[in-house]
């Protein structure tokens, strides 16, 4: 899969560059292709307290608590180990994609919020994505199966 960032706002785009950044509007000519993009973890069956602070985690409940009909609840933390949300670092922002395709970004501010974000998805099926850049470590991606 080839990704495509946006040199102005940093937003990643699966396959293709589109003709316009969802996120900042930036023209298709602010994109280059980046194949790393996104950080891995080294051994992804060892993973070590790096990627473990680094890699969005999901759950997923198909029954959704607020809007009941037609609703499924998708949380997003940033790290099995909860990433700091300190002055010096933390979690810019969250891109949330369904099946390859932008649905949102999530911004935070340091030392305010958690690292985590709650969707309220019309999907039911389907894969989302999450990706989250950290200021000093970086684009992680993590996903999840509804």
């Amino acid at each position: 899969m080839k990704l495509f960032v946006c040199s102005m706002c940093g937003y990643i785009e699966f396959n293709d560059a589109p003709d316009k950044c969802p996120v900042c509007g930036a023209p298709k000519t602010a994109f280059t292709e980046d194949a790393n993009a996104l950080k891995k973890p080294a051994d992804p069956n060892n993973l070590s307290d790096l990627d473990k602070k680094h890699i969005p985690m999901f759950l997923v409940k198909k029954q959704c608590g607020l809007i009941p009909d037609g609703c499924v609840d998708v949380n997003i933390k940033v790290g099995e180990i909860t990433h700091v949300m300190e002055a010096k670092h933390w979690i810019l922002w969250i891109d949330l994609y369904h099946n390859y395709k932008y649905i949102g970004r999530h911004m935070f501010v340091p030392e305010k919020v958690n690292p985590a974000v709650g969707l309220h998805l019309k999907v039911n099926t389907g894969k989302i994505t999450a990706i989250e850049n950290c200021n000093i470590h970086g684009k992680w991606l993590g996903e999840a199966e509804l």
